[in-house]
């Protein structure tokens, strides 16, 4: 299976991707964007200097220069493309996979993601042609952005006294700045995991998976917090516990951000086809105009740049704001919902479990995941077993199809072997009914 992915590069270190892989792609990369630079990124994967140095090369043997802004995050990657005018940038990071993973996450002017569908696979042709270097080589130049991208996130914390936060950077990039943000926000803070370490030693930088967030649950209950954020490796996602350490789905945080970001500024939201319907009537609620989209961050980053939308969100935990180049970051994301929170609190109203249960209304599932090899004939198989009940069908990402007083989602994974199912309904009892059902046509006649 090949590395280019539809979002990224990605693959195993050393089986699957390499310096030879960097190399290259460092080599093609301004021809593919036509841009005499590259902006290169990294996280704290233990392959990544490596990979640095390759890429790096490649990209100086191409005739063109380094731009070197360090170890960081991915979002500060696409906070320094649009500020140092990039036209060509690299975030060298496998984001949550385990640490025997590596990656590139590409993008051109203004933060626009390279994908699939805009010039990712172009560039996997590219990368199987024979580089030849030139004599007039590029040369590295080193940008110190940090204090930059402080100041520019910093434009989201609100006054959070009374507030007390556990954060777990999962030993992940976002370690580098927590301090710096929070140590005089007023709040009382609590980190754990915060020493940047490739080998990610205390649990994988994956915190949608739930044993992925049991230290985080434990500190919360053990000081009594009102909230923990949990970030992924390379934080452009993150994910939050209430004050009773329940895990919190990210639509419904979609939701709590509603109630602060639309009154500065209504528009459209962007949701992902496996949302609630409780984000989307809270939404309305605060005067927002709700908008469906595919999974994946390039289809949200174009759905809110061509509506002008206010911010959009997606269930892996992805949080994308207009005044963030439409770029997702999980730091802006703690920031906005910490300040509502804090502000709620000390006008003694609702807590984060609260906010929680007055936004949600029906009865959800969460992302259910098959392994098949029919993953279309599944889908059409259980699409047929339910056209007789009716239902408003979407074919944007897999089918949705929603009924009066229940849905759900059956689509393909883009980036791995799965058949993704999430549904809804108005009760308990139904929700496990329709879970049995689908779970039985897919488990009898899956391959």
């Amino acid at each position: 299976m090949s590395v280019f992915k539809a979002y990224d590069v990605r693959g195993v270190y050393g089986e699957e991707l390499n310096e030879e892989l960097a190399y290259r792609v460092g080599y093609f990369l301004p021809e593919l964007l036509q841009s005499d630079h590259v902006l290169i990124g990294r996280d704290a994967r233990l392959s990544s200097p490596s990979l640095f140095e390759a890429m790096s090369r490649g990209v100086m043997d191409a005739g063109c220069d380094v731009w070197d802004i360090g170890i960081c995050t991915t979002p500060t990657v696409y906070y320094a493309g649009p500020f140092l005018g990039a036209r060509a940038c690299v975030m060298i990071t496998a984001s949550h996979n385990p640490p025997r993973y590596n990656g590139f996450k590409i993008s051109r002017e203004l933060a626009k993601p390279v994908g699939k569908e805009t010039g990712l696979m172009d560039l996997e042709k590219l990368c199987q042609k024979k580089p030849e270097p030139i004599a007039n080589k590029g040369k590295v130049i080193t940008h110190n952005i940090r204090e930059g991208y402080l100041d520019f996130v910093s434009k989201w914390l609100k006054p959070l006294n009374g507030l007390k936060i556990v954060f777990d950077s999962s030993n992940g990039v976002e370690g580098l700045y927590l301090k710096d943000v929070f140590d005089a926000s007023g709040a009382e803070v609590h980190y754990i995991n915060l020493e940047v370490d490739g080998n990610f030693p205390n649990h994988e930088p994956n915190p949608l998976e739930v044993e992925n967030c049991h230290q985080l649950m434990a500190k919360v209950k053990e000081v009594k917090a009102d909230v923990g954020v949990i970030f992924d490796g390379d934080a452009d996602r993150c994910i939050f516990v209430d004050e009773k350490a329940q895990f919190v789905f990210p639509d419904i945080v979609m939701g709590i951000m509603a109630r602060d970001l639309l009154k500065k500024r209504p528009g459209v939201v962007g949701y992902d086809v496996r949302s609630s319907r409780s984000v989307t009537e809270e939404i309305k609620r605060q005067g927002g105009d709700p908008r469906i989209c595919r999974v994946g961050h390039s289809y949200a980053k174009k759905l809110l740049r061509e509506t002008d939308g206010t911010f959009g969100g997606e269930l892996a935990g992805h949080y994308y704001f207009r005044d963030n180049n439409y770029c997702d970051s999980a730091l802006i994301a703690a920031l906005v919902v910490l300040g509502i929170l804090a502000e709620s609190k000390r006008a003694g109203k609702e807590s984060m479990s609260e906010m929680i249960a007055s936004i949600t209304r029906y009865h959800y599932s969460g992302e259910i995941n098959f392994k098949a090899e029919n993953k279309d004939e599944l889908i059409q198989i259980v699409s047929d077993h339910f056209k007789h009940f009716g239902g408003e069908v979407n074919d944007l990402d897999g089918i949705r199809v929603d009924f009066k007083d229940w849905w759900y989602n059956l689509r393909k994974s883009n980036t791995e072997p799965y058949l993704r199912l999430v549904t809804e309904a108005s009760s308990k009892e139904q929700l496990d009914a329709n879970i049995r059902t689908i779970t039985e046509l897919i488990q009898k006649f899956k391959r």
